[in-house]
């Protein structure tokens, strides 16, 4: 599962990071995107086949989809099943795209009613890409919607305390595979797994995060608790 992430990475960064021209980095950072928010990705261009940034609402619509009320079950796909799910194997094929990120967020049940969240980022501190896919949907009237859902897979040793879930990291690498659009070639299923534990950090963060109206750099802050055993595994 994944269903808040946070990206503040400099624009330069992720220009380079991803290989693109900074123009196309005109986005502004956030740190608790949610479902249904407008977010971006990168892609390849339908005209030129260069990689592209665009705005895309998270949540993917198919096109066949009657109306766009389902892109509030589809914010995720599980790598495991998505090359036979109708809502995805076409844009599997050929709409794949990167999420830019630096972190995510999961909760942990933490008590009866409660939940503690944790942010989730690489140890190097670098950009993460989720693997994503993309689809176009037209509204009665003939609007476009363009939409993404991020891929999981089971999570990882270090993970698996918090969630049973993590999404899908595609390693900097593996961008231009991840992203070819030449359906000659099999979608590169093998890259669908978890991502090294070792090269993972996660902390426990405010329960502000909880809610989408807060957005801000402290919402990654780390906040104090008294771990369990099986929580001083994740630092």
């Amino acid at each position: 599962m994944c269903g808040r992430y946070a990206r503040k990475s400099a624009q330069e960064l992720l220009a380079e990071w991803f290989e693109m021209d900074l123009e196309q980095m005109r986005w502004a950072p956030t740190w608790n995107a949610a479902p249904q928010s407008y977010q971006p990705v990168v892609r390849l261009s339908s005209e030129s086949g260069q990689r592209e940034a665009a705005l895309l609402r998270w949540g993917l619509v198919p096109s066949w989809a009657k109306d766009a009320h389902i892109g509030l079950k589809t914010i995720n796909a599980r790598a495991e099943e998505v090359e036979t799910k109708p809502a995805f194997r076409a844009a599997l094929k050929k709409r794949r795209c990167l999420v830019p990120a630096d972190a995510y967020y999961e909760w942990q049940p933490s008590g009866t009613k409660t939940k503690q969240p944790y942010a989730i980022a690489l140890a190097s501190g670098e950009p993460i890409a989720f693997a994503g896919l993309w689809e176009n949907w037209r509204d009665a009237g003939g609007h476009l919607l363009e939409s993404f859902t991020i891929l999981t897979t089971c999570a990882n040793e270090r993970l698996a305390a918090i969630h049973d879930r993590m999404p899908v990291i595609i390693e900097r690498s593996s961008y231009e595979r991840w992203l070819d659009r030449d359906e000659r070639i099999a979608p590169p299923l093998d890259l669908l797994h978890p991502y090294a534990p070792d090269r993972m950090l996660a902390w426990p963060v405010s329960q502000r995060v909880g809610k989408i109206g807060n957005n801000d750099a402290s919402l990654l802050v780390p906040v104090r608790l008294e771990l369990e055993p099986a929580q001083q595994r994740l630092f």
